[in-house]
């Protein structure tokens, strides 16, 4: 269904579903309903409280926030006032904070609670357009121009319902909904353009992709600063989908049985800490409860080998199946709710050996792939037409092909506007004809199916001349308990070498077995029988890998990568630039010798 603005398809879904449950959310150790009714009356006192504060039509406001229901409340309505949503991971400094803030000119900045709000009154005085701060856990304070939530909604009460539909009906397909501003793993970030047609029309794409249902409930705890959890958020709005939202990234696990979610939409690292508790406690426990666990799982594989090649389950391992599923796999898809119908993973590659141990164990995890420039989608596997490796095919409405250098190139109604107050960065991404230049490379093969090989200033050429994608090195490394994160080195080297964080939880148990419990991980990066561990773990992962893809030396670092050090963005990825320069180093002294 084809609609002219964000605000009108809110207002058709209500009209149809007014009763039923829009959110859940958990407050005071119980779980909340939100109807649509109710979820809308919240937005349209948000869409007149912001007018009554002077939002113009084209303003933009920021929401620096964890995912909540207020987040989600709040976007609707500053659409609902004309105005352009621009998220702020609550992760980010100071200075990041204001960054985002003045180069999208916010007039407006929701915040999250009183940690947040001394954040940026530490940088206040920076805000160059930002006239009031709406805090949703707080109070008022007039003085330093800030609105606890209950004031700033009292506010609406000095602008009419008629004025407000009178600016809602006035936006166009074309006008800006949202900037959402790139992670920036190689520098500046910058503020992707998205119109409210872009995300109608990718929210329609999705739709038309996924097997979603309108009685579904699906558990968000990704960043919906991020444009992924935003397109899950509209897609499911579009079909009536209850959101949950997690209480926090910690308690995900817990929220996920609570919820027993049909969807979920998640990163892969997430994933593979999954499999990794898994896999670690089968092999802890060891005796007749490893052997059962891997009896169940050979099978699972079986089942799923006849799955994907759409051939009927032969009777004797049907059965086998149907006490594997009791015994054993039935309690791997209980962790994850226990009537998940499939999971979405994108914003990473995902190792194709989680995918497959998931759908051995009876669920099912469809790879897709987007961008911040193409509203976060333009592949996905479908459900009933899945490829391990790939990202599946494109979304219906979405053009794409791959250049001679091998990049992977879109067209469609999905790709952004262009870059906020930057055109030749524009001009760089976007070319005469619309074209989107994602940087990536890619092959696609003769069903439509693409798969993603490497980025391509991320590849590697060693000294030999051979081309080497590092990610992939990265991905299969990473399989290994004790490795949490990977930086794989070697253009214009002779060898691939790698930079490698130890995995916090299972090294502590590693060293409480080994008589080291006392020892830091520092300590243990450091320590003699740690590195033949790790040099084990290597062995078996290049086992994989070409001989000139192998890596041949690594450094165990002392501390794991994380966003407050810079290393990873706010969306997890690795600052790969930020990491070699810190460590260069003990880069250099891996090919000293």
């Amino acid at each position: 269904m084809e609609f002219e603005s964000v605000p009108r398809m809110f207002a058709s879904v209500v009209d149809a579903n007014r009763d039923g449950i829009a959110f859940q959310r958990k407050k005071n150790g119980t779980w909340q309903d939100i109807t649509w009714d109710e979820a809308k009356k919240t937005v349209d006192l948000i869409s007149r409280g912001l007018m009554a504060l002077d939002v113009q039509h084209g303003d933009k406001v920021n929401i620096l926030s964890q995912s909540r229901l207020e987040w989600s409340l709040c976007d609707l309505g500053i659409a609902g006032a004309g105005a352009a949503t621009v998220g702020i991971y609550p992760s980010n400094l100071a200075e990041d904070c204001a960054y985002v803030a003045n180069h999208s000119d916010a007039v407006v900045m929701f915040i999250e609670d009183q940690e947040q709000l001394a954040k940026i009154q530490s940088i206040r005085h920076d805000l160059k357009n930002v006239r009031k701060l709406v805090v949703f856990d707080g109070p008022s304070d007039p003085a330093a121009d800030v609105l606890g939530w209950d004031d700033f909604l009292a506010q609406a009460e000095t602008v009419s319902a008629a004025d407000h539909q009178t600016r809602s009906d006035a936006i166009k397909p074309e006008d800006l909904a949202s900037i959402v501003y790139t992670s920036g793993t190689t520098g500046v970030p910058k503020g992707a353009m998205l119109t409210h047609d872009n995300l109608l029309f990718t929210s329609g794409s999705v739709e038309d992709s996924l097997a979603i249902e309108g009685d579904y409930t699906t558990l968000l705890f990704l960043p919906l600063a991020h444009v992924f959890a935003r397109m899950i958020a509209y897609a499911s709005l579009r079909t009536a989908t209850t959101v949950a939202f997690a209480e926090d990234i910690t308690t995900v696990a817990e929220n996920l049985k609570e919820i027993r979610p049909h969807f979920i939409a998640s990163v892969p690292r997430i994933f593979e800490k999954v499999h990794d508790k898994i896999t670690t406690g089968v092999r802890e426990a060891g005796g007749i409860k490893e052997k059962l666990f891997n009896w169940a799982l050979g099978v699972g594989r079986r089942v799923s080998t006849h799955q994907q090649a759409g051939t009927s389950i032969p009777g004797l391992l049907g059965l086998q199946h149907n006490l594997a599923e009791k015994l054993v796999l039935g309690k791997v898809q209980a962790a994850l709710g226990g009537r998940l119908h499939w999971a979405v993973s994108g914003a990473a590659p995902l190792n194709q050996d989680i995918a497959e141990f998931f759908h051995a164990c009876g669920v099912v995890i469809l790879e897709g792939i987007g961008m911040t420039e193409n509203t976060s989608f333009s592949n996905v596997n479908r459900f009933d037409n899945n490829r391990f490796g790939t990202v599946g095919e494109v979304g219906p409405g979405i053009e794409q092909k791959i250049a001679p250098d091998g990049e992977v190139l879109y067209r469609g109604r999905n790709v952004m506007q262009g870059y906020y107050k930057n055109p030749d960065a524009t001009a760089e991404t976007i070319d005469e004809e619309g074209w989107l230049y994602t940087g990536d490379v890619g092959e696609i093969d003769d069903d439509g199916f693409l798969r993603i090989t490497d980025r391509k200033k991320d590849l590697i050429i060693t000294a030999g001349g051979k081309n080497v994608a590092p990610q992939r090195i990265e991905r299969i490394l990473r399989a290994s308990s004790y490795i949490s994160q990977v930086v794989a080195i070697g253009d214009k080297r002779k060898f691939i070498s790698a930079l490698i964080t130890l995995e916090p939880e299972n090294m502590a148990k590693w060293a409480q077995k080994n008589g080291m419990e006392t020892a830091t991980m520092a300590e243990l990066a450091n320590d003699p029988k740690v590195f033949k561990l790790i040099e084990e773990e290597v062995a078996i992962q290049n086992a994989q890998l070409a001989s000139f893809e192998s890596v041949k030396k690594f450094v165990i670092l002392e501390q794991d990568f994380t966003i407050e050090s810079g290393d990873l963005t706010p969306s997890m990825k690795v600052r790969r630039k930020t990491v070699l320069e810190k460590f260069s180093d003990r880069v250099e002294q891996m090919y000293a010798s």
